[in-house]
């Protein structure tokens, strides 16, 4: 008995209908066809309501051959029937030994597979296990189930028949659907525990954790959080007292070379897991991380040659282990929960429980220890012991020890730690935070890493040699932070070292963090953002020094209408910024000096362009792609000015050059009435008298001259510069802790 579906879209009046090889489905005259039904709440779905029971002749063929047809309003070749492909007929076997149901699962409309994929209605009945054999646990997803096998005869059921056969051993499935490695952790205990197995072969896929179709930058934070699910999974079967075996990798139909890398990092780094591996990859994959031709049903499964391909892969040697030998490497795996590695005569000791990745620091003595590279004593120990390299992590909460330190490859410790008395510390390789039920993997480019603990507190991780500057310019870093809680977030140890402040605002990220090579930092969230005076730096001329500053202290970001262009007026910026900038780069009031290099505004005759005319351009003759160019970065620039005045807490205007009191009343003026209320500040740089500025409200007067061509030419001049205006903003207090940083991209202007 068989039923057939299949998803196909039809018009009003249009139905589907099955004609085939055999009387049964009409010997391919659509007169004589089988029509096929749907409902309302199944469409696209189309099925036949009465499964066919087909009678075969003892000279006939064993299969069938048949072909959907999308006809109009009558069973009618006159109507211009539509065959879903044409010269190219769908088959599935037929056994007259089954008598029950089976559904034939044919997709789309149009999408004939090499190899039909069917099912029993109702599944039979496995068979029991013999006194002698094994009982195997299967947990994995849907091609661990067999989908898109016929008769669901995949690799897993291929197994199960032949150890049956072979060695009387038990297989129970217990794989889901659509699973992924974080949904099985939640299940491992419910579906597998209960039936006391000896060995779990656990088979997931780097599929399911959406790996074909997530962005570029997410792969690796993927890659990771399954590689560490699986060993989690691993750790729960030997806590079960069973022998786990892990499925292979293996290919996807919409994988690219690049995810074939990942996917051999993968292949290669389960290789060394000391766990017995299903080695799909090489006979499955074409070479660039696809389906070898023939193999696959769909792009995330094989069909039913696929399968036979990875049964066969199979060595069956795994299986022939008995209950004695399982019980053994248990033993094994249980004497090595803490190992020790070094201890001395005055308490101090360590200790390392290998398979969890961590690592015990105990020091019961009067004095401090100093864990450095060149104890060559204990880093030979620490070799003999096989840490896993890379970054360990503690949530000690001392402030006066390190909560992290780093292992290099030949498995000693790089990092130079203090360890005081009467302490007792554990630390814990990174690589176990990206396990799914540990944390939430917010983001990994194969260095970086940021994991989520809760909504409280989170981890930055550098796995690399160099230090890394996370910025709010880095877009996929700084909307990946939208998901966690508005507010502030500071270095849970060190909250007063620079850029160790997370403020996530709206837009994600809106601070500058340094996070050193080889390194971990745990942020806390401290308080919401109302609580917190956020402080914008707006550059007002005469030319680009400021500019230079900000960004010798990493408190640049992106860049606003002043900061590349020569303002000598200061006239001239009050009157700008009355009438919105928007003749800043009027087309009808620029004018090219070749001999300058120059555009000259002829509206405001002290503000000039040095940096818009590219090598390749010709300003005397052609003006326009410059004029295109400057409309596009100066209006950008301009609503950034007034996005950052509406959404920032206090504003510090910064001016260089010599300014008269009169010129400063008037544009102190001129920015009350464009702050509409909002607490500001103008910082004037100049080398001149205070005594010019007595008594203004808002202005603060600094006598000190920072001239952008002297700082160019001497670097040491301009750190020197650097360090003078890092020492004003301080007094100011104005730092990384509460910087307001603007958004490269902003809606628009909102007032003026």
């Amino acid at each position: 008995m068989y039923r057939f579906q299949i998803r196909a879209q039809t018009k009003m009046g249009e139905s589907i209908v099955l004609t085939g090889s055999t009387p049964e489905l009409g010997s391919w005259d659509l007169t004589q066809c089988v029509h096929l039904q749907t409902s309302a709440d199944r469409y696209p779905l189309w099925w036949t309501d009465v499964p066919i029971d087909f009678h075969l002749g003892p000279m006939d063929a064993r299969h069938i051959e048949y072909q959907y047809v999308r006809m109009g309003s009558q069973c009618d070749p006159q109507h211009d029937p539509q065959w879903e492909s044409p010269g190219i007929n769908r088959w599935i076997p037929i056994d007259p030994n089954h008598s029950d149901t089976i559904v034939v699962e044919d997709t789309h409309f149009g999408q004939v597979q090499p190899y039909p994929f069917g099912y029993f209605e109702n599944p039979l009945p496995k068979p029991s296990l013999t006194p002698d054999g094994l009982k195997i646990v299967i947990i994995g997803s849907s091609v661990a189930l067999g989908y898109n096998a016929w008769l669901m005869d995949g690799w897993a059921e291929q197994l199960s028949q032949q150890l049956h056969k072979t060695a009387g051993h038990q297989v129970i499935n217990v794989s889901q659907l659509g699973t992924n490695v974080s949904s099985t952790l939640d299940r491992f205990d419910r579906v597998v525990a209960p039936h006391q197995p000896n060995i779990v072969i656990i088979a997931l896929s780097l599929g399911n954790e959406g790996f074909a179709y997530c962005a570029a930058h997410d792969r690796r934070a993927l890659q990771r959080r399954f590689e560490s699910g699986l060993q989690h999974l691993v750790k729960k079967v030997w806590e079960l007292g069973a022998l786990p075996i892990l499925g292979g990798v293996y290919p996807h139909g919409d994988y690219t070379p690049d995810h074939n890398w990942l996917l051999y990092g993968t292949h290669h780094r389960m290789m060394t897991w000391g766990v017995p591996i299903l080695n799909w990859l090489e006979v499955l994959n074409d070479g660039q991380g696809r389906w070898r031709s023939q193999l696959a049903f769909d792009p995330a499964h094989p069909n039913t040659l696929g399968h036979q391909q990875m049964f066969q892969a199979i060595d069956l040697n795994l299986f022939k282990i008995s209950k004695v030998e399982i019980a053994t490497d248990i033993h094994r795996f249980t004497q090595q929960i803490e190992t020790p590695i070094y201890q001395d005569q005055n308490g101090f000791c360590l200790s390392a429980k290998i398979e969890d990745k961590q690592l015990r620091m105990i020091n019961r003595s009067r004095h401090s220890y100093t864990i450095a590279p060149y104890w060559q004593e204990l880093q030979t120990s620490l070799q003999s012991a096989k840490l896993t390299p890379g970054l360990y992590l503690s949530n000690h909460g001392h402030p006066d020890i390190p909560s992290f330190f780093a292992v290099d490859p030949n498995g000693t410790i790089e990092t130079t730690l203090m360890i005081p008395p009467d302490t007792d510390l554990e630390y814990v390789s990174a690589f176990e935070f990206f396990c799914p039920n540990r944390s939430q993997v917010l983001f990994y480019d194969g260095h970086l890493g940021i994991l989520k603990d809760n909504d409280q507190n989170l981890w930055i991780i550098n796995e690399s040699d160099h230090l890394f500057n996370v910025h709010p310019m880095w877009r996929e870093v700084r909307e990946i932070l939208k998901s966690l809680p508005q507010g502030i977030y500071e270095d849970s140890l060190h909250p007063d070292i620079r850029f160790r402040t997370l403020i996530i605002g709206p837009q994600g990220l809106e601070s500058r963090v340094k996070i050193p090579a080889r390194s971990a930092i745990s942020f806390q969230y401290r308080c919401k953002l109302s609580e917190m005076s956020r402080v914008a730096v707006l550059p007002l001329g005469d030319r680009c020094a400021v500019r230079m500053l900000l960004h010798k202290l990493d408190y640049d970001g992106p860049a606003f209408p002043f900061d590349l262009a020569r303002t000598t007026h200061i006239t001239d910026i009050a009157d700008i910024i009355d009438h919105g900038f928007y003749d800043m780069w009027n087309p009808d009031l620029l004018d090219y000096s070749a001999e300058a290099g120059r555009i000259y505004h002829r509206k405001w005759s002290g503000l000039s362009f040095a940096h818009e005319v590219e090598d390749d351009e010709d300003p005397q003759n052609d003006m326009s792609p410059i004029f295109d160019r400057m409309y596009q970065r100066y209006s950008a620039r301009a609503e950034r000015f007034w996005y950052t005045i509406d959404h920032c807490d206090e504003v510090l205007f910064v001016r260089t050059g010599i300014a008269d009191r009169g010129s400063t009343i008037n544009l102190v003026n001129k920015l009350t009435k464009h702050c509409n209320g909002k607490p500001f500040r103008l910082l004037i740089l100049s080398p001149q008298s205070s005594d010019e500025f007595t008594n203004l409200d808002h202005v603060v007067h600094c006598n000190v001259d920072f001239n952008p061509d002297h700082m160019f030419a001497d670097l040491a001049h301009w750190m020197h510069c650097a360090g003078l205006m890092r020492d004003i903003l301080d007094h100011l207090n104005v730092s990384s802790k509460n910087l307001f940083w603007c958004p490269p991209k902003t809606p628009k202007k909102v007032s003026s």
